[in-house]
């Protein structure tokens, strides 16, 4: 079994206020880590890259992941707070580099369920 990646998670006011540190295996997907951890990051599609709801910016350990694909990229156009950073959480597939990702403030849809 691969040692398990670290992912820091910078302070978010709703989500992860205190931020986090959490630990995942390689090969699952960033949005799965999250919500394993009890970070409720929203994912509006079900986890299939349709809705952006999951976006994230990675802030280190980008260029250890593979490269958006054109589907992620096209939904990343409908993202709140894009920038070159951002990514998909359920498009990211974890590899051994450790990641710091920081959460929007909103999510495209500027309003979570509860």
């Amino acid at each position: 079994m691969s040692a398990p990646v670290l992912i820091t998670v910078l302070p978010h006011a709703v989500l992860c206020p205190q931020g986090a540190r959490i630990e995942a295996q390689p090969g699952g997907s960033l949005v799965d880590a999250l919500l394993a951890h009890g970070i409720a990051i929203e994912h509006a599609c079900e986890k299939v890259g349709a809705c952006a709801t999951c976006h994230v910016h990675v802030r280190s350990g980008g260029a250890s992941l593979k490269t958006p694909g054109p589907d992620e990229e096209d939904q990343l156009d409908e993202a709140w707070g894009l920038d070159a950073q951002s990514r998909l959480a359920c498009c990211v597939t974890l590899r051994e580099a450790p990641l710091t990702i920081e959460l929007p403030r909103y999510t495209k849809n500027h309003a979570r369920e509860r």
